[in-house]
């Protein structure tokens, strides 16, 4: 099965982008994945093709027309999930990232202007993704960003099977910190136990590297990373509800 990405844009030109290079681009040359552009601008029906209008209540900036956004996306086949990228959005994880990467493709509209009449997310089944809490001039920016994640997954893009499982985020913890030669620069040496070719203490100082860099740099991943690790198994979780009873 190929991992199909179509991404509706006015910008089209974007991609593939930087996708089309190292990696990524090999593994579109090689066709172990795929990705069509279409012009949302060729559905609109008016002779000035116009893809937006004023707020309605007013404000400041343009929507885009739920009409025209509409066309463009019933004009795509089904059977792949549906991605708009949105500040508004779900925030994107690498749980959810393997979860599109594992499955046939994905459909992903890049919003512009003002965002997207709300009236598409109603009539369609689309997910809403944010790819962090900043603002972009358009959603093709958070596309790309998607997408290369979902696809580095893809087997046979990265090479080795294992490449993409010892990361950030894979285990719920930040990566320890990577060496490699010169073994000293300017006065700094890498980690003698990394050295020591002792490979069960380069695994436990990697673990805890990996968990002290996370609570310090990132409190809210250790949270959640401690709330996993402390949980009962589901059945005693079921016993305990059912003493209480």
């Amino acid at each position: 099965m190929t991992f199909n990405a179509t991404v509706l844009t006015l910008y089209p030109e974007m991609f593939p982008g930087p996708l089309g290079i190292s990696l990524a681009g090999r593994g579109l040359r090689e066709g172990l994945w795929s990705m069509e552009a279409v012009q949302i601008r060729d559905f609109a029906t008016d002779k000035h093709r116009s893809v937006d209008d004023t707020p309605a209540g007013g404000g400041a900036g343009m929507v885009m027309r739920v009409d025209v956004l509409a066309a463009a996306l019933d004009s795509v086949a089904p059977g792949r999930p549906i991605l708009a990228m949105t500040p508004r959005g779900k925030p994107l994880t690498q749980d959810r990232v393997r979860q599109i990467a594992e499955g046939p493709g994905a459909v992903v509209i890049c919003g512009r202007f003002e965002g997207m009449d709300e009236r598409l997310f109603e009539a369609r089944e689309i997910e809403q993704v944010s790819i962090g809490d900043y603002i972009l001039s358009g959603g093709e920016m958070a596309a790309l960003t998607m997408l290369d994640a979902c696809i580095r997954l893809i087997p046979g893009v990265m090479g080795a099977p294992s490449s993409g499982m010892d990361e950030s985020f894979e285990t719920g913890l930040l990566e320890y910190p990577q060496y490699t030669r010169p073994v000293e620069w300017e006065g700094r040496t890498i980690p003698e136990v990394l050295r020591s070719g002792d490979h069960a203490k380069i695994e436990a100082w990697r673990r805890s590297r990996a968990e002290t860099d996370t609570r310090l740099r990132r409190p809210d991943l250790w949270e959640r990373h401690e709330g996993a690790r402390v949980q009962p198994p589901s059945g005693a979780r079921r016993r305990k509800q059912d003493d209480k009873k």
